[in-house]
């Protein structure tokens, strides 16, 4: 890039925040708190800005915004105009969701805009690349994710980081009455439960001390700056900064290069390890597994891990956060699960697990009010026409809204707003609980279609590992203002603002 051009450019994003900033500044006097009502129409288009001065008003919950917006569209469908002649549209609908996720699926893939802001980070991993690529990632990770001995190695990681960390973590918190931010302690569990399943490397961040470990606050960091690119309002001013290496861009090469190099180190010696000893496959990571296979290409596989530690460490706290929220408002969803647990061994096995099915159907129901991915972002290849007879363009971006389906009253009927796991279940002629699946295109939390989440039973095992796990000897009693609702928020994934603080109270019996 020439100076010349780089200094007009940077003269003309100056001056194009100046004047966005004044006119949300105007706006912003007419926008009500989220806590009220809102404005819910389609936000006001303007040449060359399109909308981007609603979208900055709103940016601190744009995520409710749009919500809101497609609640009141009957088609659950709008498009959104980006600056710069760019477009967006965002759906609720589920035959919008089913055609890019699995009819014209060809059509719909992650797309240049969304490589750029993510490929310093997760590289050419399965989440970042389309086409051939994404198909031979698939295909690899499928295989072992089906796997009896991954499984089983997924149980034994879980079992031993319950059992030797998060469970005398809880209880010293309950012997000493103190208040613990939950949502952080369960980041520090996945987060260690991940790094162990994809690199067979134990970061230890879940120790009583709570230590600060540089690789997972380099990943923390890597993974948020990240995110504000792709949701940058004006691209070009990260693409700048990256050109100067100055501010936020200097901060995500930095963290970056923590989080592979560690990666890198490792998998060196992971190969070394390989090649000095037979490691059977019975109980390895899913690096030993992937060099194990014949890919030995560090890039390649530093990639694809890195990919499993941002999917699983995130999403699965994301989801235990908000469960364990949820559930102490409603005490009769705890006492049907505490019955499911009675009788249980300490350690759930897995057979264990698939017979906790109220259990099942409560996270699902915590996942659909409070969704640990809110939006997912495809960009079409080429011209297309919805469902619902929206034009598509090549290269505009189509966004089908998880928290905003999780609360449609069209798919979930007029009590969508309660917190019922009943509605995924049925019960027999003996009274016994069966879950009823749904749709996975109006339910789309772990996606649908060719790229639906390979690790959801994964996932699902974990979780209802560490629920039973908690549950049994203790209860999580929010430590905040009574009444008051937590902020839902999102970078890559969903958390808690301001985090989760609780008190741990041990149990004597299971129903106390």
């Amino acid at each position: 890039m020439e100076l010349q051009t780089l200094v007009t450019w940077l003269l003309f994003s100056a001056s194009f925040i100046w004047f966005l900033l004044l006119a949300t500044k105007t706006q912003s006097k007419s926008i009500k708190t989220p806590s009220s009502t809102t404005n819910t129409t389609i936000p006001k288009s303007y040449p060359i800005f399109g909308s981007a001065f609603s979208l900055l008003a709103n940016f601190h919950r744009r995520v409710q915004w749009t919500s809101d917006i497609l609640q009141t569209i009957p088609s659950s469908t709008f498009i959104f105009h980006r600056p710069l002649g760019s477009r967006q549209v965002f759906t609720a609908q589920p035959a919008v969701v089913q055609h890019i996720l699995k009819t014209n699926f060809p059509c719909y893939g992650k797309g240049l805009t969304f490589y750029q802001s993510i490929n310093d980070f997760l590289g050419d991993g399965i989440f970042t690349v389309d086409g051939e690529a994404w198909k031979l990632q698939r295909q690899i990770s499928s295989h072992e994710f089906n796997t009896k001995s991954l499984r089983k190695f997924v149980e034994t990681v879980v079992d031993v980081e319950l059992s030797d960390r998060l469970l005398p973590v809880l209880s010293e918190a309950s012997n000493n009455q103190t208040t613990l931010d939950f949502q952080d302690i369960l980041q520090r569990f996945t987060f260690d439960n991940i790094c162990m399943i994809a690199f067979g490397y134990d970061p230890e961040y879940l120790l009583p001390s709570l230590p600060e470990i540089p690789f997972a606050k380099a990943f923390d960091e890597a993974s948020q700056l990240s995110i504000e690119r792709l949701n940058s309002v004006i691209p070009l001013l990260w693409k700048v900064k990256k050109f100067l290496n100055i501010g936020a861009e200097r901060r995500l090469k930095e963290a970056v290069a923590e989080v592979r190099g560690l990666a890198t180190k490792i998998v060196k010696n992971k190969k070394k390890e390989l090649k000095e000893k037979e490691v059977s496959l019975e109980s390895v990571d899913l690096l030993s597994r992937f060099l194990n296979s014949g890919y030995s290409d560090e890039s390649f596989v530093i990639d694809m891990v890195i990919s499993f530690i941002l999917a699983g460490r995130d999403t699965t706290s994301a989801a235990l956060t908000w469960f364990f929220w949820l559930l102490s408002n409603h005490s009769h969803v705890e006492n049907e699960i505490l019955k499911e647990i009675t009788g249980k061994s300490e350690t759930v096995g897995y057979d264990e697990v698939k017979d906790m099915v109220y259990t099942h159907a409560a996270l699902c129901e915590s996942m659909r009010l409070y969704p640990p991915l809110p939006v997912d972002t495809k960009v079409a290849a080429h011209g297309d026409v919805l469902p619902d007879g929206t034009l598509v363009k090549k290269g505009w971006r189509v966004t089908y809204h998880v928290y905003a389906m999780g609360r449609s009253e069209k798919i979930w009927g007029p009590d969508w707003a309660e917190f019922r796991p009943e509605r995924w279940l049925r019960r027999d002629e003996v009274g016994k609980w069966s879950f009823i699946g749904i749709d996975y295109y109006s339910y789309p939390v772990f996606q649908a279609g060719p790229r639906v989440c390979i690790g959801k039973e994964m996932a699902f095992l974990q979780m209802k590992r560490v629920v039973a796990g908690i549950m049994g000897q203790f209860r999580v009693v929010p430590a905040m203002v009574e009444g008051i609702e937590p902020e839902y928020t999102a970078h890559f994934t969903s958390y808690m603002k301001g985090g989760f603080p609780v008190k741990i109270e041990k149990r004597s019996h299971l129903y106390e």
